[in-house]
């Protein structure tokens, strides 16, 4: 008797089992225990079967016995086979998913390493204790007090939004390249075809403007980029209507909360000077003139009166008129309200010539501006950019002591702009939920009335939507990414230009983490050296532009930025050839981000580097786009082969 699956069988051991009976049809037929199956043409044998051919059908009670016996035997067999073959086959499964288990498990231990990598050097330059450190020669840094970390990381946590796997990647992938070559064309861009355009917009081929006609002046509106546009376009105007210009005045933005006026960022005699060939300029109004009511007259013209990039004619023949009548116009704004075409050869040489050379800033902006690109590039060495953007300071570098011994860093410049004016008018959503679509919200409600408006009143097409469209500015997460994607080194020297970045210091968190050389103008420059420039954004904006503009390498986060139009077309303007700008594709690389969760680092990389390449092509101005971003045209440069 043995026991199976908990129920009690009685079966005899293989060599002492009887020999089987099949039933059929009232006869019986012997079969041995080892014969095969009944024939498929025999019918089913009855329930009870019987080893002793005497029983004649089994009616006896001592027949019946050892048939049900026979019947249990003949059971338990089948289920033994049946329960092997089940064994058997859990058997097979079972190592079929011990390999995937084995495959999961190492993956899970890769991701794992590579992320708790991604945290030690993300906690390695993360710390607070009275906000940003100011050495001159360190970078961007937060030190923590040991018994203040638990609570810090509950204030400031680092923000990772969607792309915490590939910023782990990209710490693995900088972590490992250390000793590799950098990719050939990354501090350069194509040389023959860009050294083959040089600046001529100097060269004049008329007789000075009497400006015979009246008065022009100009109130500027935005920060110092938007100030510097509406400069060049009222010089133009000038000479358009045969008008003396005004020294432009600069007006208080609540957003830029900067009291600076163009004699506070530019050489205001330079400037008159310089252009005395083609225009009259004058510092005031005559003073016959002053005490006229400008509104009162006609003689106030706002951005509402005058169409986004006008043509020439719209002022010949709406604003010339009242010049004439009235001896004065304002233009109280004054944006982007000239077009670039069409419009005479020579007022858009003149546009180029103010722009590239009537404006440079004042002897404070570049004395600290030199003293930035020194810093930044850890030893003194020219600069090609150098002369135009700081004036005699270049000269003072190279005097100084070491000036020309050993070697100094290359740097890029990166333009983050994510400022909350930028971020709320983008109309995007940038990982923070429902409390950044409440903030940025309030901020239009304020700021950007006609936007708020214009989303009650219309249906505009939904933050995905932009996004895919490339019509968002890059993250600093994105931009990161980015920069390693295109092969830029941990060791690397980045500037970091933009202040007040929407989201705070958690958004440089894995900016700072990847690049730990990561720099800004406050972290360049003393508590003294950065005073004389508080509280005035327009000569922070203008510190910036130097250091981008000098930069070996020169990224943008939005080519619609005017900081990154300005930076790009003046290198363009005085590089020759040898100062590259990395110009986002954000419609491709917006498609790239959303598989950030599948894609493999290797396939990032050849992604994100095709989508930037691409944009390093050398072309001429396109029909109707600003000569400020793209100067390679007959009116600013000559092509010389």
């Amino acid at each position: 008797m043995e026991r199976s699956n908990g129920v009690i069988n009685d079966v005899p051991d293989e060599e002492n089992r009887p020999v089987s009976t099949d039933f059929r049809a009232g006869s019986l037929h012997l079969r041995s225990p080892r014969s095969s199956p009944a024939e498929p043409s025999s019918p089913q044998p009855s329930r009870f079967s019987s080893s002793d051919p005497s029983c004649n059908g089994g009616s006896s009670f001592s027949c019946v016995k050892m048939e049900a016996l026979e019947f249990l035997w003949g059971r338990e067999k089948e289920l033994s086979k049946t329960q092997q073959r089940v064994k058997r086959k859990m058997a097979r499964r079972w190592n079929k998913r011990r390999g995937v288990v084995i495959v999961i498990g190492l993956m899970a231990c890769f991701l794992l390493g590579n992320w708790l990598m991604f945290l030690s050097l993300q906690d390695r330059k993360i710390s607070i204790e009275g906000g940003v450190s100011r050495n001159s020669s360190s970078a961007v840094s937060f030190h923590i007090k040991k018994g203040d970390a638990k609570s810090i990381r509950k204030r400031v946590k680092p923000w990772r939004g969607v792309y915490g796997r590939l910023l782990a990647l990209a710490a693995h992938a900088l972590a490992e390249g250390h000793n590799k070559p950098e990719p050939k064309d990354l501090w350069q861009e194509p040389f023959v075809p860009a050294s083959a355009w040089k600046p001529c917009s100097d060269q004049r081929n008329w007789k000075p403007s009497g400006g015979n006609n009246g008065y022009i002046m100009v109130t500027a509106n935005g920060g110092m980029n938007q100030q510097r546009v509406a400069v060049c376009n009222a010089v133009v105007i000038a000479r358009l209507l045969n008008a003396t210009l005004v020294v432009p005045r600069f007006l208080y933005s609540s957003v830029w909360k900067d009291v600076s006026q163009f004699s506070d960022i530019y050489q205001e005699e330079h400037f008159i000077n310089y252009l005395t060939p083609d225009i009259r300029i004058v510092k005031e109004l005559p003073e016959e003139l002053r005490s006229l009511n400008l509104e009162a007259i006609g003689s106030l013209i706002t951005d509402t009166d005058i169409r986004k990039e006008s043509k020439p004619s719209f002022y010949m023949k709406n604003i010339l008129p009242i010049l004439i009548q009235n001896r004065v116009v304002h233009f109280l704004g004054f944006g982007n309200r000239l077009a670039f075409d069409p419009i005479p050869f020579q007022l858009q040489r003149l546009r180029c010539r103010c722009n590239f050379h009537a404006l440079q800033f004042v002897p404070k902006i570049q004395e600290t501006g030199a003293l930035l690109l020194r810093r930044v590039r850890q030893r003194p060495r020219p600069g090609l950019l150098d002369h135009y953007l700081v004036g005699p300071y270049a000269e003072t570098m190279l005097k100084e002591k070491g000036g020309h011994s050993g070697k100094a860093s290359k740097y890029l410049a990166l333009h983050l702009r994510f400022e909350i004016d930028m971020v709320a008018h983008s109309l995007c959503e940038f990982g923070g939920g429902e409390e950044e679509r409440q903030e940025l919200e309030a901020f239009r409600e304020v700021h950007f009335p006609a936007l708020t408006l214009l989303k009650k009143t219309s249906k505009l097409p939904s933050p995905a939507a932009l996004r895919e469209e490339g019509l968002c500015p890059l993250t600093p997460e994105e931009a990161v990414l980015m920069l390693a994607a295109l092969g830029f080194k941990r060791q690397a020297y980045v500037y970091v230009a933009g202040a007040n970045i929407y989201g705070g210091r958690s958004r440089l968190v894995a900016l700072n983490s990847l690049y730990p050389n990561l720099v800004t103008k406050e972290t360049l420059l003393s508590a003294s050296e950065l005073e004389p420039f508080n509280n005035f954004s327009s000569q922070l904006a203008a510190l910036d532009f130097i250091v981008c503009t000098a930069a070996d390498a020169f990224a943008m986060t939005d080519s619609g930025s005017q900081l990154s139009s300005l930076v790009s077309g003046y290198r363009i303007y005085y590089g020759g050839g040898k100062m590259p700008t990395i110009r986002p594709n954000k419609r491709r690389l917006a498609d790239i981000f959303t598989k950030n969760n599948t894609i493999e680092w290797r396939v990032f990389e050849q992604r994100v580097r095709k989508a930037v390449r691409q944009t390093k092509h050398v072309q001429k101005r396109p029909v109707a786009r600003s000569i400020y971003r793209f100067p390679r045209c007959k009116e600013c440069m000559c092509i010389t082969r």
